[in-house]
């Protein structure tokens, strides 16, 4: 059937298949009246024989060719509405494949239309698995009921069969990405030796494959198990423009589900990303290649004390005003991190010290393209610290490193045994005539400043300084020590030394001896004294007082033990005192001594060195 495209009376495609059954409708009588025609003309025949006449010569051969040319008509008719149907068909169905992205749903409709279509008895679609490289279903059809047993369950054989192809013919259109037909294949000379086709009694078979820029994607199938002759190269290409439009539905529907779960990743990484950034307590920037900022997050904003949208897309020299622009561009430039402490005055808040490391930020090519900026708020760090050092001045370091277990301790105290120690450093009268009083204050420091140092190398807490004297505890709550008195003696020892080079650099006489030591070893109360508003912790009790008191009663040079103290040294190694003399740690005893406070006598000992 032909179409003038200068027919304008609406002989359309769609005029046409409408105008096709009338067509047909009209044959059809035209056949019925040929037929009466031919059937009078035969009787007339029969009776003009009769009577020795006859027809013209050829009238009823006529009348049978144009009854032949009628049928081949009719035949053309029924092709060409098939054909019409099929285009309209495959019309509505590109229309309804390409209306949306849930493809699996709308490939399910399209096949029972392709099943009436080409009379198939069961169709699939099947598609390549991009991992395993298997073709799997993605739509059968024709399937429903096949393989039901009577109760309407079923059983393993029976899904096995329903859903049974040909995998001789899959093969073949996989491989070679040809369409395959054929009438008959349990006599194709090609499937002869398919176990699908002998087992299943496959008769007409037809799979075309599904290809997208020249890669095989998987196949649509079709078949009929019991009539030979049911397709031909019409459906072929039905089946083949419905193949070319499956591909691209099915690529686009997962290129699109590959972008929804790239989406949702990104927008998960994303909400991971600004969740991480918000609960870190450092503050975060990171800035293009011309310096603006990209990204800050909410502690970026409490720190510098601007917001994010009066950042963002702002310079970085805007938002941090005192960060040198040499760092950066070393950064960006030459690929080089940087840690720098940043100090100056924030906007709207004041004085602060900032600690930041500076990082270039790559991309997946390894190109820079801007900076990480990650920092943290020192200020308050800094201030305690300064106020930490201020404090070691005038606080004995011992106490300042451990103030959080000082402050602590309740008013009143812990008693525990000690080994207490006084140092007389050097006497007034001592000090060179003509000096002011400035001079001979740090003159005196010097003196105290090696004694500090020797203490502090035995790690003995100082509780105070006394002017010229020094009051030294071993094994309180803050220095726990079982060899207190051992270690108070060696102490006293290693000072005996100290002073006698200080009085070198001094260039004082060699028998110069300034210096006097007491140390007791016994039970006191150790705690904080004083207020609830201000306290100071120290060492009360008798122990304390009879250290002072030996210190107080040895000589110039002298270092003066109690009794107690040196029976706590002998327990301490065992009572091997033999084995300190051997070590330069001699012990001699003097004369009993009444200290002021004491009725009885107390048993002393003088302690000498190497």
């Amino acid at each position: 059937m032909t179409t003038n495209p200068n027919d304008n009376s609406g002989a359309s495609g769609e005029g046409q298949v409408k105008n096709l059954p009338s067509a047909l409708h009209t044959l059809n009588d035209l056949r019925s009246l040929l037929d009466s025609v031919t059937l009078g003309l035969r009787n007339q025949d029969t009776l003009l024989r009769l009577r020795q006449l006859s027809l013209p010569q050829n009238v009823l051969n006529q009348l049978t060719q144009v009854d032949h040319d009628l049928s081949q008509l009719q035949h053309a008719l029924v092709d060409d509405e098939t054909e019409l149907t099929q285009l309209r068909a495959l019309a509505e169905m590109s229309a309804m494949i390409n209306s949306t992205l849930e493809v699996d749903a709308v490939l399910g409709q399209a096949m029972d239309v392709i099943l009436t279509l080409t009379g198939a008895e069961r169709g699939f679609i099947l598609l390549t698995n991009e991992e395993s490289g298997e073709l799997e279903y993605r739509v059968a059809r024709g399937v429903e009921t096949a393989g039901r047993m009577g109760s309407g369950s079923y059983d393993a054989e029976a899904r096995q069969r329903v859903y049974e192809v040909s995998r001789t013919i899959l093969n073949e259109v996989i491989t070679t990405g040809k369409a395959l037909l054929t009438d008959n294949a349990s006599v194709d000379p090609l499937l002869i030796d398919s176990e699908t086709i002998a087992k299943f009694v496959l008769r007409s078979v037809l799979c075309v494959p599904l290809i997208y820029k020249d890669i095989i994607t998987g196949a649509v199938y079709v078949d009929n198990r019991y009539r030979e002759g049911v397709f031909t190269e019409r459906e072929l290409n039905l089946l083949n423009a419905f193949a070319n439009q499956t591909a691209v539905a099915v690529e686009n529907a997962l290129l699109y589900a590959r972008v929804q779960q790239q989406l949702e990743e990104i927008s998960r990484v994303n909400d991971l990303l600004e969740n991480i950034f918000g609960s870190i307590a450092s503050g975060v920037i990171t800035t293009d290649g011309a310096d603006n900022v990209t990204l800050y997050n909410q502690s970026a904003a409490q720190i510098l004390h601007t917001s994010s949208e009066n950042a963002i897309g702002k310079p970085i020299h805007d938002v941090l005003p005192h960060l040198s622009a040499d760092v950066l561009h070393d950064a960006r430039e030459h690929n080089q991190s940087a840690a720098l402490d940043l100090e100056g005055e924030i906007p709207g808040r004041g004085p602060a010290f900032l600690n930041i490391r500076l990082t270039p930020l790559q991309n997946a090519r390894q190109e820079t393209q801007g900076a990480t900026l990650v920092f943290d708020d020192l200020t308050e760090q800094r201030a305690r610290a300064k106020a930490l050092q201020t404090m070691r001045i005038f606080v004995p370091p011992g106490m300042v490193e451990k103030i959080d277990q000082i402050a602590n301790l309740a008013l009143g105290g812990e008693r525990r045994e000690i080994t207490c120690a006084f140092i007389y450093v050097c006497s007034y009268s001592a000090l060179p005539r003509g000096l002011s009083p400035q001079e001979q204050m740090e003159l005196l420091n010097e003196y105290l400043q090696v004694a500090t140092e020797a203490i502090f190398r035995a790690d003995g807490i100082i509780d105070k300084y006394m002017g010229n004297e020094i009051m030294v505890l071993f094994n309180s709550q803050l220095n726990p020590q079982s060899d207190h008195a051992l270690r108070a003696v060696e102490m006293a020892l290693a000072l005996r030394k100290d002073f006698t080079a200080l009085y070198r650099r001094l260039e004082l006489p060699l028998d110069t001896e300034y210096y006097r030591i007491g140390l007791h070893s016994g039970i006191a109360t150790l705690g904080n004294v004083g207020s609830t508003s201000r306290r100071s912790f120290t060492a009360i009790g008798d122990t304390v007082n009879l250290a002072k008191r030996l210190e107080e009663n040895a000589n110039d040079g002298q270092l003066i033990v109690s009794e107690d103290a040196l029976r706590q040294i002998e327990k301490t190694v065992g009572g091997d005192l033999e084995g300190l003399a051997a070590q330069g740690m001699r012990f001699e005893e003097r004369a009993a001594i009444q200290v002021k406070g004491r009725q009885q006598y107390t048993r002393i000992y003088e302690v000498f060195g190497r």
